[in-house]
């Protein structure tokens, strides 16, 4: 069992798959810092000072605070039910960087597909009885 592991583990599909989901972790987190410190904090001034990762609505009140809350981290500090629509407005920005990123990977190898496909293709070999015909021709020249 463990030389069929062995096998499965060192197959390159399976390396490549694993090498792509760490250059994957790490981008998510590059693209995260991105939206959050880079993109958010000019649309958030541009939209008259808001910082998106505190836009929240209080479902219920928590138990060791009343609201109204001066951030996100304080209402959940105080126990309160919330819907964080800014913070999830963050993720869907994230995702779109993200799905925009793999667009461009996925189209930029299609067309080095397409550009493999479009080479011409090496003209296909004489059969045998072609061979053997020009032979016989060649031969006969002589």
């Amino acid at each position: 069992m463990f030389k069929e592991f062995k096998e499965f583990a060192m197959r390159g599909n399976v390396l490549d798959m694993a090498v792509g989901i760490i250059i994957g972790a790490a981008f998510g987190v590059i693209v995260k810092s991105l939206v959050a410190d880079i993109l958010m904090p000019p649309i958030g001034l541009l939209l008259g000072n808001v910082d998106f990762s505190n836009l929240f609505v209080v479902l219920k009140d928590g138990a060791t605070a009343a609201a109204p809350y001066a951030s996100l981290a304080d209402a959940q500090a105080a126990g309160a039910v919330t819907i964080n629509y800014g913070v999830f407005a963050n993720h869907v920005i994230s995702f779109l960087i993200v799905a925009f990123a793999v667009f461009m990977l996925v189209r930029g190898m299609n067309k080095l597909k397409r550009k493999e496909e479009e080479k011409p293709a090496e003209p296909p070999k004489p059969s045998d009885e072609v061979l053997l015909l020009t032979e016989i021709r060649d031969a006969l020249k002589k």
